[in-house]
């Protein structure tokens, strides 16, 4: 979750009165026909990066296509997750003369970070070939290159081949990865210890306190390693056509990394002739010149005209915030329209705590009224954060937008992809795809209600992949429903901090990387209490659970943490699937120095299917109880529930009651483990299970 808190941009505009122009911008649409839009093809996208774990052999053989849904077999998530215009193939099930890594999932390695935890590792001449299984136009390659030595990133090519004829080249870059040391993380590979007096893993101490001063090697946790990068072909290929990436023999990169590849059949550019079309008002669609100007003064005349603005195939440059109220805005398609910007850093800071701007589309301060009534849709937005600094504004989408919509945008390169600062409420999040963030994916930020995100897909993010965090004022009546979240690089899946009412359902949430799982349920951050219900229901997970760093134990695919106040709501997960969880299935805890002021009770589990844990499919490390019901269980690693309790061990059992409604399959919950009794071994061997099958 990104900590930044600093609500959007303030801007009051006053409203001019609406009138409807008698014709429409006709000349608009035929400059962009003359300038060739209509056939838009993308600016050349930009892509990014990876680290140097140690590779273990393994050759990928020739077949046909395998297809995956975030590493499965799409069978065993069938009806979960996002709905998504491409098809997702992993680089370790195509033909290649490279090396496969993986799998591993220790933190700050290259297969840990890949989806599946495996990718091909290529070194110049070698090449990764997939097999089309649908017929496509457009590629996208998620995948690294090492960062430059003394950081900041290096670029390297990548030929394109169908059917062994070349296509294209792609320049990929690592600019836009390669994070290293502790929280808010630097880009400097060298750097000595950003807090010294914080206790470190590494040496089991706190540096700046420890006699003689440990040495730290660098780079220090590097991580971060991923990016994508997206390519229109040019035409239609088949299924059963042959996609080859290759790395030049001259390449400046010692290897790059090909974690996966999306194909997709992408449509037309949409045109949209009654609108506000922003080339009549001086946007350039080359990109060359600044468009910030243009699109504001079309935005004024739109909605002085009740029309909606019309952003036709193109880049373009925009490098600040664009205020957007009252107003809708479409694009040709997330492929074809493009809102490119630098990072600019501010001469001053801005009174929101700011230190640089960049491109996004705000809505007005809550503080100030919000804005209302803005719908976005049909372009992509491209930002240029290369680094954490959690005052700044400069995200995707931001500021307050109540009983709006934000549908089909693809967001990449900004700090958080939609950061909402409330109050707010009414706002719908759709079918769209937020990769490559430095921090959080989507985040419900304080009093957002009756809200939605859905068939949304996030992968890569640098913190919680979509996040409700009820600070000072809590959010109410949202869902996160049938969206997939691949691959945060820190922090959850998804995450829930406070609020009421709230559901989480039919998602899939797959390979967190580090101190997060897929799903929490957080009393944290400030956040104020859960109430009401909060109905978590349908959801996959896979390869979820994560080796806490500070507490050295494992974390649950689901986890409950009470540290800021009890976790007392009528919390109810129906029809979860946790699959392959790396260690514990669920996990309840409060931390240590809050075990015998917090708890969490009356969580109700039922209709669980847990295939495959490396230890415990529960473990309780805090006073409180839960219900079992139809919770079937197999591949489990060590003894079904590892019950801590609040670690006071006492003649009576453990503080954790354990209720047993029936129906429980598996052997895991045992009459002998009811309701209390203390199975405390927080750390037993890790068992890998087999690859999750259909039940």
């Amino acid at each position: 979750m990104s900590r930044s808190i600093i609500p959007a941009s303030r801007w009051s505009p006053r409203r001019p009165p609406r009138r409807r122009p008698p014709a429409v911008l006709a000349s608009a649409v035929a400059l962009a026909t003359a300038l060739g839009l209509l056939a838009g093809a993308p600016g050349p996208a930009t892509a990014g990066p990876a680290t140097a774990g140690p590779a273990t052999a393994g050759p990928a053989t020739a077949g046909g296509p395998v297809v995956t849904r975030a590493g499965l077999d799409p069978g065993l998530v069938s009806g979960r997750g996002a709905d998504v215009g491409f098809v997702e193939q992993e680089a370790e099930n195509a033909a290649t003369d490279g090396e496969v890594i993986g799998p591993d999932r220790t933190a700050y390695t290259l297969p840990a970070e890949a989806s599946g935890r495996r990718a091909v590792r290529l070194t110049p001449g070698r090449y990764v070939e997939f097999t089309l299984p649908n017929a496509a136009n457009a590629i996208t390659v998620r995948y690294s290159i090492p960062d430059a030595p003394g950081g900041g990133g290096i670029t390297a090519p990548l030929d394109v081949a169908v059917n062994q004829r070349r296509v294209r080249t792609m320049t990929l870059t690592s600019q836009y990865a390669w994070l290293y040391n502790q929280y808010p993380f630097s880009n400097d590979p060298a750097a000595g210890l950003l807090h010294p007096d914080w206790w470190i893993t590494e040496c089991g101490c706190v540096p700046s306190a420890t006699t003689p001063y440990p040495s730290i090697p660098t780079p220090f946790r590097p991580s971060h390693f991923y990016d994508e990068q997206r390519l229109l072909l040019g035409r239609t290929y088949r299924a059963g056509d042959r996609i080859r990436l290759t790395v030049p023999a001259g390449s400046d990169a010692a290897w790059t990394v090909i974690d996966l590849l999306d194909s997709e059949l992408v449509g037309p550019p949409r045109v949209r002739l009654a609108a506000a079309n922003v080339l009549a008002f001086g946007a350039d669609p080359t990109g060359r010149r600044d468009s910030a100007a243009a699109l504001d003064r079309a935005i004024a005349f739109a909605r002085r005209a009740d029309l909606p603005v019309y952003l036709p195939p193109g880049t373009y440059q925009v490098n600040r915030h664009i205020i957007v109220d009252d107003v809708t805005i479409e694009g040709a398609g997330s492929w074809y329209t493009i809102i490119k910007g630098r990072e600019v850093a501010l001469p001053t800071p801005a009174p929101d705590g700011s230190v640089h701007t960049g491109v996004g589309f705000y809505g007005r301060d809550s503080a100030d009224g919000g804005s209302r009534n803005v719908h976005l849709s049909g372009f992509a937005v491209e930002g240029d954060v290369r680094e954490r600094i959690d005052t700044d504004q400069v995200n995707a989408i931001g500021g307050a937008m109540s009983d709006s919509t934000i549908d089909g945008l693809h967001l990449r390169h900004t700090k958080v992809g939609v950061w909402f600062d409330g109050p707010m409420s009414g706002v719908r999040v759709t079918n769209t795809v937020i990769v490559d963030q430095i921090a959080d994916g989507l985040n419900f930020h304080t009093g957002v209600t009756d809200s939605l995100v859905a068939h949304t897909f996030v992968r890569n993010s640098g913190d919680d992949g979509l996040a409700m965090w009820s600070e000072k004022v809590g959010n109410a009546r949202n869902r996160f429903d049938h969206n997939t979240v691949q691959s945060p690089v820190l922090a959850n899946g998804i995450a829930l901090y406070g609020g009421t009412d709230n559901t989480v359902s039919n998602n899939l949430v797959a390979d967190p990387v580090r101190e997060g799982s897929a799903i929490q349920v957080g009393s944290r951050f400030g956040a104020e209490a859960f109430t009401g219900r909060l109905l978590i229901t349908g959801n996959t997970t896979a390869r979820a659970g994560t080796y806490e760093l500070n507490w050295k134990i494992g974390l649950g695919a689901i986890w409950f943490y009470a540290l800021d106040r009890d976790i007392d709501a009528t919390v109810e997960v129906v029809g979860d699937h946790y699959l392959d969880s790396t260690y514990n299935a669920v996990m309840l805890v409060s931390d240590w120095p809050v075990k015998d002021l917090y708890s969490i009770r009356n969580v109700q589990f039922r209709d669980i299917r847990v295939d495959g844990t490396g230890t415990s499919v529960v473990s309780a490390r805090s006073a409180g109880s839960a219900s079992f019901r139809n919770v079937d269980a197999r591949n489990v690693g060590a003894v079904g529930v590892n019950n801590c309790g609040s670690f006071h061990f006492t003649p009576a059992g453990s503080e954790f009651a354990l209720t047993d409604l029936g129906g429980n399959d598996g052997g895991w919950l045992a009459p002998w483990q009811l309701p209390n009794t203390i199975t405390c071994d927080d750390r037993p061997p890790v068992v890998p299970p087999p690859p999750p099958a259909s039940w």
